[in-house]
């Protein structure tokens, strides 16, 4: 499974986007993505789903417990 960070790095890479141009575009700070990019934990879940937003998916609460009963 991918973590957020790379799943953010690798699609604006293949948008074609710097992280200035993709934090503009997401209508967030350019530090809110080097944060994301970098693997950071403690961020905002809102600017976070801004971030997922450019590429419709958005983040939310899961059973953990559920989610490894499938993955087995």
């Amino acid at each position: 499974m991918k973590s957020l960070a790379e799943f953010v790095k690798e699609r604006r890479k293949e948008v074609g986007l710097t992280q200035e141009e993709f934090a503009d575009r997401a209508g967030v700070a350019l530090t809110v993505v080097r944060k994301i990019e970098q693997g950071k934990t403690k961020l905002n879940m809102e600017k976070v789903n801004l971030v997922l937003a450019m590429f419709g998916h958005e983040l939310a609460p899961v059973n953990s417990k559920a989610l490894n009963n499938e993955t087995r």
